[in-house]
This record gives structure tokens, sequence and C-alpha cells, in this order.
């Protein structure tokens, strides 16, 4: 069965629009795995706009006393700054099961593409070699492109397992926005052929951005094997109306009962 780590950027958003601690994001973590969820991530920007270090370091202790994953997402070429010693770093000091690298920019309201493969993978070998030196599993955040009959993302799904990388995550906001106006049909396809050409190249895959308990079904009957949904803006939104408990509880209904792809 696919497993949900769930992302809680937006609890730090809302505790950092008043200052202070509420909400608190360990108690908001805490309460999606008393739920069933199976894992936590969370993505620390070097301008803090959400979540902090220390976050990072209580979230850390929290699924150690869980037991379960902790994926740390970050861009690893962002250098250091007051209050950010910079996402290698950070690694190196919590120790995150998985390590999600994504190409995001200070600039970017959210993370809207993948690495480019065909420029990136050389600089990201020695990034990859530190983190699995650390002990953390890593994941490339990665772009679908393509036309679904050509499949002419092949050569760069090919080439990010270069990098030495045991996991792809499919940035899958394309899928939403097809999904949303009715025409999720091709873009589904062309998701299905990059995942069983990054299998085929020995990557492990998982899915992540703009996933909801409306598309994740439909996502995950065409797409085959995927290991992992990273899911936050859609299910902390739906908390707001039915409380963290019965949302995770959902997502898990969809992940238990979603028919795997071939």
């Amino acid at each position: 069965m696919t497993v949900l780590s769930v992302n809680v950027n937006k609890i730090a958003v809302l505790r950092n629009s008043r200052g202070g601690d509420e909400p608190n994001v360990v108690r908001a973590a805490r309460a999606c795995l008393d739920a069933g969820a199976h894992g936590i991530t969370v993505h620390p920007r070097p301008d803090a706009r959400h979540i902090r270090a220390d976050d990072v370091h209580a979230l850390a202790e929290l699924t150690r006393e869980y037991g379960v994953e902790f994926n740390l997402e970050g861009n690893p070429f962002a250098p250091p700054r007051p209050g950010y010693p910079g996402f290698l770093a950070l690694c190196e000091q919590v120790r995150p099961a998985q390590a999600t690298l994504v190409p995001d920019s200070d600039a970017q309201l959210t993370s809207d593409h993948g690495f480019d493969f065909s420029r990136d993978v050389e600089p990201l070998k020695p990034l990859v070699a530190a983190l699995k030196g650390c002990g953390c599993r890593v994941s490339l955040f990665a772009d679908a492109h393509g036309d679904p009959g050509l499949d002419t993302a092949a050569g760069a799904v090919e080439r990010a397992a270069e990098t030495g990388a045991d996991r792809i995550e499919l940035y899958t906001g394309p899928y939403a926005e097809a999904f949303a106006a009715g025409q999720a049909d091709p873009m589904l396809q062309r998701f299905a052929g990059i995942a069983r050409r990054a299998q085929a190249a020995g990557l492990g895959v998982n899915a992540g951005h703009d996933l909801s308990q409306a598309n994740l079904g439909a996502f995950l009957g065409a797409v085959p094997g995927v290991l992992e949904v990273s899911i936050g803006h859609a299910l902390i939104g739906e908390a707001l109306y039915t409380g963290l408990e019965a949302t995770v509880r959902g997502y898990l209904a969809i992940l238990q009962g979603a028919a795997p792809a071939a």
C-alpha cells in the first residue's frame, strides 16, 4: 500500500502569521500520527516563512518517538543564512529517514517544478552521496514532461538515476490542474509512463503537490507502484472542516482502497 506522509508546513504558516506558538506544529503532527499517518513531511525554507529549524528538531524527535518516517524537503543548493544552517546541515543534525531534494528558490510561492536532469546531475551527485552517508534515503523532485505516447522524459528519468538517488518524487501539480478541468486521462498516461521508466531505471516513485481526497484515488489507480504520497495543503485545508483525525483517516481509506495499476 502507498504510505501517507503529512506535510505540516501550513500549520506553521498559520502560527507565524500571529506569532507565538499556536497552532502548535508538533501537536498537529502528533494528531496526524495518532490518526494513522505513516510519517511527517516538512520543507523548511531559508527565509523561515513557515517551518523553522527548531521545528525540524522537534518533529525529528516526535517521529523517532512514534517510530515513523520523517521526510525533510529542501533545496540543497540554497546557502545557509541566520536561522537556517543549510539543508545538508539540517539533515546531518536530525538524520531524517528521507531527504527530498527540491530546486525551489526564495521567490517561489511553492515548489512548482522538478530538477533539470540534463544540467543538475553532476552537481547533485556529491550531495546525494553526503545525504546517504547520513543514513537518508534520497528522493529528487521530478517533472513528468513529454508526450504521453512518446515518453520524451525517459532520458531525464534515466539521468536522475545517475545521481545515486533512491527515488524520485513526481511533481503532481499539472495532474491536479488537469483533473480539476476534467482532462485527467492524458496526464495520467504521462505520469504512468514516467513512473514505469523510473522504476525500470531502479528508482522508487513518490508523488506530491496538490493531491487531494478528490483526485488521489484516480492517480493511484493509474500510476503504478507509487510508494509514498506527501500531502499538506489540501489535507490541512480539508481538516478545517472535518478535523485532522477524520481527514487523515479519509486519506488512509483512499490509499487502502486504491486499485494498483499494472
